[in-house]
């Protein structure tokens, strides 16, 4: 029996590797993630805040998590999604409206200027979102948004745009609901631009999103109860609205943010200002290979002050080039 005790061992060995070692190469944490110190200091935060009888520890119904849209879940370049949307709506109603051929910003769009878009400022974006958003129940809206998705396409890699989310944030928002996080998305994109497919995308159910709005009014049209949309801005979702928009629709305080902005600026301070754990976090898009690389210079998304504030506020800034392995599904 003597002689077949090193090849049991060694067999016994192989099994322990193979049970021990390989689960936990499967169950690796936030793979999409270079190692480094912006992965240590996400998962130190999570282990903080969730070990019970530490210093940090959040009670579950208090580790809220909320999550900008635009350029921290998915792109927003060349523009903002929900503005693809808009462009392909003014071209798809233009036959009824030839007044368009001459008046800004529809103009531009006919001609696909986007510089002229541009020129418009914001009242040119209102007037945009006024005539393509309103005028129609939200079920009618809902139904648009979800068609648009089922075929358009992001103009620089051709894939949909509801296939074009940040893996390690999916990554992310995962992690963060295993530990016992409920997770929000808070964007100054419209609310139900983007309910439609929040799920699909992030595992974010509608109603745990939080974006701007247009007024809406209940009505009865033949005989059928429906919420019309109006053509009035209710409310803007974005800069000082963010911290406004959690306090009135989510009603507890987060203990982690993350944005990517300097829209988002006063959410990421607002939640790190406050006693106890505060975690804020800023995507910051430096891959021109992958993705885009851009900040404080740029039409969408512009990074300047939120930038100059993270060091003196101890924000997380995520390099995209460095921090990520991936950015995208397909990639992997």
């Amino acid at each position: 029996m003597m002689m077949f005790r090193p090849i049991f061992a060694s067999l016994f060995g192989a099994t322990l590797f193979v049970a021990t070692v390989l689960p936990a190469i499967a169950q690796e944490t936030l793979p999409s993630w270079s190692d480094g110190a912006a992965k240590t200091r996400i998962l130190d935060f999570v282990k903080a805040t969730t070990t019970e009888g530490g210093e940090g520890f959040v009670a579950p119904q208090d580790r809220i998590a909320v999550f900008d849209n635009d350029g921290t879940l998915w792109p927003e370049q060349p523009y903002y999604v929900q503005l693809g949307f808009i462009l392909d709506r003014v071209k798809t109603l233009a036959p009824q409206h030839p007044e368009w051929k001459t008046k800004e910003p529809f103009k531009s769009i006919l001609a696909g200027d986007l510089k002229g878009i541009a020129r418009g400022g914001e009242k040119g974006i209102v007037d945009l979102v006024m005539s393509t958003h309103a005028g129609m129940t939200s079920d009618q809206f809902a139904k648009i948004v979800t068609d648009w998705f089922a075929t358009a396409k992001h103009p620089k890699t051709g894939k949909p745009f509801d296939e074009m989310g940040y893996l390690p944030m999916r990554e992310l928002l995962d992690y963060l609901r295993d530990n016992g996080f409920k997770t929000y998305i808070v964007s100054g994109g419209g609310v139900e631009f983007m309910r439609p497919i929040t799920e699909k995308a992030y595992g974010i159910p509608p109603e745990q999103v939080v974006g701007s709005t247009i007024l809406t009014e209940y009505a009865i049209v033949g005989d059928v109860p429906v919420l019309r949309r109006l053509p009035k801005i209710d409310f803007v979702d974005d800069g000082p609205g963010k911290p406004s928009g959690i306090n009135k629709f989510i009603g507890r305080k987060p203990i982690f943010v993350a944005g990517n902005s300097d829209g988002d600026a006063e959410m990421l301070r607002w939640v790190t200002a406050a006693k106890g754990p505060g975690f804020a976090m800023i995507v910051h898009h430096t891959d021109a290979e992958r993705e885009y690389a851009y900040d404080r210079e740029s039409a969408f998304g512009k990074l300047d002050r939120a930038l100059n504030e993270a060091e003196r506020r101890n924000w997380l800034v995520v390099d995209m080039k460095a921090d990520w392995k991936t950015i995208y599904a397909s990639e992997h």
